[in-house]
């Protein structure tokens, strides 16, 4: 797919869960775009995924945070202010899932994903939007999912989280906008992740269901959800806040069986 260039060239984001994955994918697209990208994620092997990229020409640092505790949110934080002359955008995209059956689910299972899929976001855009208040604002992006509209059983905690998510974005537009800061929440389907990718090699079945799952009979690649992240944190979507921006190749707006995603 050609590269939309959305002229952020030289800005500074931070983006949580940047280490692999959809954040891996947002990280690649801005730094491409010439952005100096935050990757703030868990693992320490982030340090060499970052570097490879360094290597490659692109301005990504690593700084290793773990969303789920308010102190390593503090941390990350401070660090940015300190080493960046402002702070231009922050994408949201640390997040888990824990699905089994609703009836065995845990107590701490749900504390965990409440805490990492949504308190993370209110943490991280506040510390975001204190930062970015005085140097002319930004822009804030939160992954939710297509499971905050409709999911499936088993997925009721994550559903919730993304749910939330949603609707929190559509108050901090508000809350937020009288400082310049827009805030939009991108919603992804199913995405071909290194662990989506083994699934569906592991399964031929189960990758022809999800292909013809999609209107588009193809499923979003990370630099995908990147594209329109990079368009969201851009000056093309001046006119956008509260928004939620659906990218599932249609799965959403189809009735499909039982076993569907």
């Amino acid at each position: 797919m050609a590269e939309q260039q959305y002229g952020i060239r030289g800005r500074v984001f931070v983006v949580t869960g940047g280490g692999a994955g959809i954040g891996l994918g947002i990280v690649k697209v801005l730094a491409g775009q010439g952005a100096r990208v935050v990757m703030a994620e868990c693992n320490p092997e982030g340090a060499r995924t970052a570097a490879a990229l360094n290597v490659a020409g692109l301005d990504v640092r690593f700084i290793q945070c773990d969303v789920g505790d308010p102190k390593s949110i503090e941390s990350l934080f401070s660090q940015v202010r300190s080493d960046y002359p402002k702070l231009d955008g922050l994408v949201n995209n640390a997040g888990l899932t824990i699905h089994g059956d609703f009836l065995e689910a845990t107590l701490e299972s749900w504390e965990r994903m409440v805490n990492v899929n949504l308190r993370s976001m209110f943490l991280c855009t506040q510390h975001a939007a204190r930062t970015m208040i005085g140097t002319g604002g930004g822009a804030i992006v939160n992954i939710s999912s297509n499971h905050a509209g409709a999911s499936t059983e088993g997925f009721e905690g994550y559903a919730a989280t993304k749910g939330g998510i949603t609707a929190m974005t559509r108050a901090m537009a508000w809350s937020l906008g009288k400082h310049s800061i827009r805030v939009n929440s991108l919603s992804p389907g199913l995405t071909l992740t290194d662990h989506i990718g083994q699934l569906m090699s592991d399964r031929p079945d189960l990758a022809r269901f999800y292909v013809a799952m999609h209107a588009t009979q193809r499923i979003n690649q990370p630099e995908d959800v990147g594209q329109l992240a990079a368009f969201l944190l851009s000056d093309a979507a001046i006119s956008m806040t509260g928004a939620d921006v659906m990218a599932d190749n249609g799965v959403s707006a189809h009735l499909v069986n039982r076993n569907g995603i």
